[in-house]
């Protein structure tokens, strides 16, 4: 069955960073798009970042940009999430997503969801 499997979060002071990884299975991964969201307590989900099947088109949004990076590995089925620089308004529930088709943003357009993995960042 498919597999969307989050690690790397954790608790962090400001200005640290963190490495999420999301280890996919049950799917072809290199036909998926991939997507990073995240989810603060009384907020909606929003995307951070995108990543194309082939790795060729990133999407930032705009609060990380030059901060985060989105990676991923078609080898091992995985993308990254290398958060750096990181600000108690950084503090969600983060998630990756896969899809298929040309690039969106809203969660909406996602196939395939992870449980999260919680970032929080201390002032």
């Amino acid at each position: 069955q498919v597999q969307l499997v989050e690690s790397g979060g954790g608790l962090v002071h400001s200005g640290g960073s963190l490495r999420l990884s999301c280890a996919a299975s049950g799917f072809t991964f290199s036909n998926y798009g991939m997507g990073w969201f995240r989810q603060a307590p009384g907020k909606e989900r929003e995307i951070v970042a995108f990543i194309s099947r082939n790795g060729g088109t990133t999407y930032y949004v705009r609060s990380v940009k030059g901060r985060f990076t989105i990676s991923r590995d078609n080898t091992k089925n995985v993308v990254y999430l290398q958060t750096n620089s990181l600000e108690p308004e950084d503090t969600a529930v983060y998630y990756c997503a896969a899809r298929s088709g040309p690039p969106r943003y809203n969660p909406g357009a996602y196939d395939y969801w992870g449980q999260g993995t919680q970032v929080t960042v201390s002032s």
